[in-house]
């Protein structure tokens, strides 16, 4: 192989040359791909494999370091999309999303779990159990790649369905995560006790129901810790508040795990209290921070994922990956979908078949098949193989068809345009910034901005002609096609 003389790992020589190199070809193929309609995150984990070892060459077997730095870009990926989830949106759909998130994932699991043992009996080991661990890998809806296509496509669905559908993807990775390692737990336990399984699945279930308790009481107090300490503090750049916010969600995950708690919860509703319950100073900038790092770390994810691959080692589980697929994409999550939805009447059958069809899988099931990997787990490099090969068919299959489908069930709508305010942003009690574009009917009043006579409590900040920024006073002459920038608020005269 051509580059089979870079041998790729945390501390390599080459890390940096590599990671630039790939990087950079990666945004390049994003650019091309997009027009086609193809996934951007889908083209990372491709571009990966071509690197790879059965590619170009470059060697990469480092599956403790990629654990690790996959753990920690999920982390910072669930903390972004709790920082950007609306509360005030999320609140008509809150019950919903929770109940896709925990009844939605389990039911996906036990029927698709099923149906491996079924078909394909102990092949995934243990008996059983191994047979279930596969489904609790891959169940969950993958957050990376459904925040990633929504924003991709601008997608504006209708029926809460966007919030709905990101607060689920959020919320359930934590839980499959834990319901991973329990599992594994209690594969590895069975080895060495004599307790049945069905005792210690039992005392799983009970694990994670315990997790989940400390996980929310931490995401609570920290995120309310959270919120008295950024209205009192002050630090002199934008960018050492995101950071401490970004340490304060690492704490939440840590002390939640401390307590044996489930972190990614904690650190996720933290995210949310610091989102909507902070009057954060110059939020949109910390939020562009915020999604600058999340493409990072979804780029190094994906592309390291790739790298792991072995594709001449998954033509074995081409077969039952298939199969499984098929299954899960057509019977299993849509069963679990309606089911789980059934009480709620508010949603059109439309709406439900179309979350059916948002069960994207992406780098979350790829990095949570590592641990039974690490585990030593029988059977563990197959599940980490179909898990591989389901992934990367759902977001052919599943990913490139969101938007077509979404319209062909007449369940999205034009936005309206965002408002363009070049950057300028104010504290929201000082009121609210729009924009206006002069029109023919503006200027049949007068040709100045005096002629507008805007209403009480509205004034012009500035005025964009063209490409130059004029500072606006009332003799000011506009021509049509002028972008002027509002302020509505309150006003003592």
């Amino acid at each position: 192989m051509p580059l089979s003389f870079f041998s790729v790992n945390l501390m390599s020589e080459h890390l940096l040359l590599f990671l630039s190199v790939l990087i950079f070809a990666a945004l390049l193929v994003m650019k091309v791909g997009s027009r086609f309609g193809v996934p951007s995150l889908l083209l990372f984990l491709i571009m990966g494999m071509v690197a790879g070892a059965d590619g170009l060459g470059l060697e990469f077997a480092d599956y403790e370091g990629a654990e690790f730095i996959g753990h920690l870009a999920i982390t910072i990926i669930i903390f972004t999309a709790g920082l950007e989830t609306s509360l005030e949106h999320t609140r008509p759909i809150l019950r919903q999303g929770v109940t896709l998130s925990t009844a939605g994932l389990l039911l996906t699991i036990l029927f698709t779990g099923t149906f491996i043992y079924l078909v394909f009996g102990g092949q995934y080991g243990a008996a059983a159990l191994g047979c279930f661990l596969l489904p609790a890998v891959m169940g969950s809806t993958d957050s990376a790649s459904v925040f990633a296509i929504l924003n991709d496509k601008r997608l504006h669905l209708r029926e809460n369905l966007a919030p709905m559908l990101e607060l689920e993807s959020g919320s359930n990775d934590p839980l499959a995560y834990s319901a991973t390692l329990i599992l594994i737990h209690i594969i590895t336990t069975m080895q060495t006790t004599a307790e049945s399984a069905g005792m210690l699945v039992l005392k799983g279930l009970g694990i994670i129901a315990l997790q989940i308790v400390i996980g929310v009481a931490a995401g609570l107090a920290v995120g309310q810790g959270a919120r008295w300490i950024l209205n009192k503090i002050s630090l002199p750049s934008v960018a050492l508040y995101s950071i401490m916010i970004l340490s304060i969600g690492f704490f939440a995950n840590g002390i939640a795990t401390v307590l044996h708690g489930n972190g990614l919860l904690a650190l996720y509703i933290t995210a949310i209290t610091i989102g909507n319950k902070v009057e954060l100073k110059r939020k949109k900038e910390i939020l562009s921070f915020f999604n600058g790092i999340t493409w990072l770390m979804q780029l190094l994810m994906f592309l390291m994922l790739g790298l792991l691959a072995r594709p001449s080692t998954m033509l074995a589980s081409l077969g039952p990956a298939l199969l499984i697929g098929l299954f899960l994409m057509f019977v299993a999550r849509p069963a679990s979908v309606f089911i789980s939805l059934a009480p709620y009447r508010n949603l059109s059958f439309k709406a439900k078949l179309f979350t059916s069809w948002v069960g994207l899988k992406g780098a979350g099931p790829i990095l949570f098949a590592l641990a039974p990997v690490l585990a030593g787990i029988e059977g563990a490099t197959g599940i980490f193989n179909t898990v591989f090969l389901i992934t990367l068919f759902s977001m052919v299959l599943q990913g490139m068809t969101l938007e077509p489908f979404a319209r062909a069930l007449n369940l999205t709508y034009e936005k309206d345009p965002e408002v363009e305010t070049f950057g300028m942003e104010i504290p929201e009690e000082m009121g609210l910034l729009r924009d206006h574009i002069v029109s023919d009917d503006d200027l049949s009043r007068g040709r100045t901005l005096r002629d507008l006579s805007l209403p009480h409590g509205i004034r012009v900040m500035m005025v964009r002609r063209g490409d130059r920024f004029l500072v606006p006073h009332g003799s000011m002459s506009l021509e049509k096609g002028d972008r002027l920038i509002i302020i509505m608020g309150e006003s003592d005269d």
